[in-house]
Parts: structure tokens; C-alpha cells; sequence
């Protein structure tokens, strides 16, 4: 389905395309509709735990997720590959945190599920440092813990055994050569959610960092837009009244990238010779996408990031240490009109568009 640009980059995995993997992982897991999963931020329910597949009877061992934003519709897929690797492995799991990105309150969910003993954390680390403390009271206590989505800074003091999730720094630094390339020259807007963030904040460094790489003389510059879709909304638009003479109007979080393209269209900035383009496979992304309103946006694959996390936990558990730990690149993958049909017309778990299993063929 995918030109050279979209073959994923997944340790193992090199040289497959998206409708490979989704052709392929394909597994039973708990289902449930997508409103009741939103709503479900406690604790999820799965199969017996015993010796499934080849592996031996083992508990039923329970891992903690916390993550920044619970109900936002972006960790879906997240979750179902949470429930997928729980239902296949024998194992449970909790989806806690904060609705709303507040740090506070996703230590105090972390410290409560070291209190509890679970079996395993993994969290999205969107702070430079509230999480190296629990991190260590994790590990102090025998209960590892990866980090997904989000990962620590580079030369971070927190210990965290392994992160799933996408190069965040080198897709922005891919991105940013796409806008060098598309705009040549002029104001571009970088629109963010919460500067500063980890999970979006090395993305726009990435983006910077070509654009000056590029030699061409193009000056970009950095909006926040604030974590509730509304609000991104009326920050974009705001913005650009205030700025038509802009070339490239680009986001690094799927709100943002969402109003992007709505105020491209809006104003008809696509046929005006304005580019754009962002993050992520909110299903009204991919239809301005379609619409030629947004030239691209990129999947980081977040059902990839819920299902390795369950792996890597399960596999720690299981060898008693010796294995499981290991960094897992979700990948980077540029959908563009060309490639975006099949996220339109199919409905699965790998995306969040749909709550059943099925397999998905071509």
C-alpha cells in the first residue's frame, strides 16, 4: 500500500510495509466499545493467566500504565494493544494518570501503584525529572518499569529499563527536511501543544534543527496552542489572522495537527501555495489529508506502544531479569494522499477506528 517512504523501521521488522504488521499481528485480546474504553481508566480484565503458547504457568502478573492525556482519543489503539498483549500473555493491566497532563498527579498514580506492588509500570515520562524518584522506588522494589511515548532526556539521571515508543527527535528532524523542501523560503509556523513536553517538545527541536540544516532562509517560529482541542483550534486560527503572510503552518501533537489542517481548509491556504502537515491519524486528520488540505502527517504506530510494553514487562517477569528490557522503535511513517485510502475505508484495533478483532485483508 505504501510507496519507500512509509516501510517501517521496527527492530525485526525493517523492510515491512504497514499492511504487513497489520496483516500479521492480528491477536485475540478483550474487546469492548471505544466509548467504554475511554471511559475506563482503572483497571482492565483479561484472560486466566497459565502457559499460554509454549511459555510456562506463570501468575497472573499486573502492569501499570501512566500516561499524561487517559482520554485522549490518540491512546485507543494504545490501550487495545494493551489489551491484546495482556489477553496473549496471561496477564492484567491499569490505565492511570492524568486526563489533563498534570505531572502531580501522574507521580501520585505511579507512587500508588508501587504501593500496591504491581508487577510492572510503564509510563510516559513528559518531565525532565519528577519521574527519576519513583522510577528508583519502582526498581528499589523489584517492580520494573519502561517508559512509552515519552521518554527521558538524553543524559537523564532516571533509570528506566527500556522505551517504546518512536525516535521523537529524528522524526521531527525528518519533518523539518519535508518543510525545507515544500517551503524554500518565509514564515512558517511550528504549532505545539505544551513547549517543553517530552513527548512533542524533540519533534519541533528535530524540525528546527533541519530547517537550519537546509541552508534556506526560512524562519520558524514556535506557538504553543494549550492540550484541549478547542483551544488549539482557536490558537491556530488566531495565529494565522494575525500572520497570512505565512508559507508552512506544521504541528507536532495530533490536536494541533487536527486544527492545522481545519484552518487550512477553512481559508483555503492549499490553493493559496501555503503548506502544512503534522502528527498522527485522528480520522479527521486523514480526511484533510485526503482533501489535499494537509500535505502529510506521521503514524508512530501508539497500538505498537501499548503491545511491546506488555512484552517487555511480561518477558522481564518471566526470565526473572535476564530478558525483556530492550529499546522498541515504533517507527516513522509519512501517510500522505496517496497512501491515506486504506486508513479511510478499514476499521481496526491498530488504528482506534474500530473495537472488534478482525483480520485485516488487503
Amino acid at each position: 500500500m505504501d510507496d519507500v517512504e512509509a516501510v517501517l523501521h521496527l527492530p525485526s521488522q525493517r523492510g515491512l510495509t504497514r499492511r504487513d504488521l497489520m496483516r500479521s499481528a492480528a491477536v485475540v485480546g478483550a474487546g469492548g466499545s471505544l466509548a467504554a474504553l475511554l471511559a475506563a481508566c482503572q483497571s482492565g480484565t483479561t484472560s486466566a493467566a497459565g502457559g499460554q503458547g509454549n511459555f510456562p504457568s506463570h501468575p497472573k502478573w499486573k502492569f501499570t500504565f501512566v500516561n499524561h492525556v487517559t482520554t485522549n482519543p490518540f491512546f485507543v489503539p494504545t490501550q487495545y494493544g494493551i489489551q491484546d498483549a495482556s489477553a496473549l500473555l496471561g496477564t492484567d493491566y491499569q490505565w492511570t494518570g492524568s486526563d489533563k497532563s498534570d505531572v502531580s498527579a501522574m507521580v501520585n498514580a505511579m507512587n500508588a501503584a508501587i504501593a500496591a506492588k504491581v508487577d510492572g509500570i510503564a509510563v510516559c515520562i513528559v518531565d525532565p525529572t519528577a519521574f527519576d524518584e519513583p522510577t528508583d522506588a519502582a526498581l528499589a522494589a523489584g517492580i520494573p518499569v519502561v517508559s512509552y511515548n515519552a521518554d527521558r532526556p538524553t543524559n537523564s539521571k532516571n533509570n528506566r529499563l527500556a522505551y517504546i515508543g518512536q525516535d521523537l527527535y529524528g522524526s521531527g528532524f525528518a519533518m523539518g527536511q519535508k518543510i525545507a523542501n515544500a517551503v524554500g523560503s518565509g514564515p512558517v509556523a511550528g504549532f505545539i501543544a505544551t513547549p517543553g513536553q517530552l513527548n512533542i517538545q524533540p519533534r519541533i527541536d528535530g524540525a528546527k534543527a533541519a530547517i537550519a540544516a537546509s541552508g534556506k532562509p526560512i524562519q520558524f517560529t514556535q506557538i504553543a496552542t494549550g492540550a484541549a482541542l478547542n483551544d488549539e483550534l482557536s490558537a491556530i486560527e488566531a495565529y494565522y489572522l494575525g500572520h497570512k503572510d505565512l508559507k508552512g503552518m506544521y504541528a507536532v501533537d495530533a490536536g494541533s495537527t487536527q486544527g492545522t489542517g481545519q484552518i487550512m481548509q477553512k481559508y483555503t491556504l492549499a490553493s493559496k501555495g501555503v503548506h502544512a502537515g503534522g502528527y498522527d491519524l485522528l480520522p479527521t486528520t486523514l480526511g484533510l489529508i485526503k482533501s489535499g488540505d494537509l500535505d502529510f502527517t506521521i503514524d508512530q504506530q501508539p497500538y505498537l506502544q501499548g503491545f511491546y510494553s506488555v512484552v517487555l514487562l511480561f518477558l522481564y517477569k518471566l526470565s526473572g531479569g535476564l530478558s525483556g528490557p530492550a529499546d522498541m522503535n515504533t517507527g516513522l511513517l509519512f501517510v500522505t494522499k496517496s497512501t491515506a485510502d486504506p486508513y479511510l475505508s478499514t476499521k481496526t484495533r491498530f488504528e482506534g477506528s474500530d473495537s472488534a478483532q478482525k483480520l485485516v485483508t488487503k
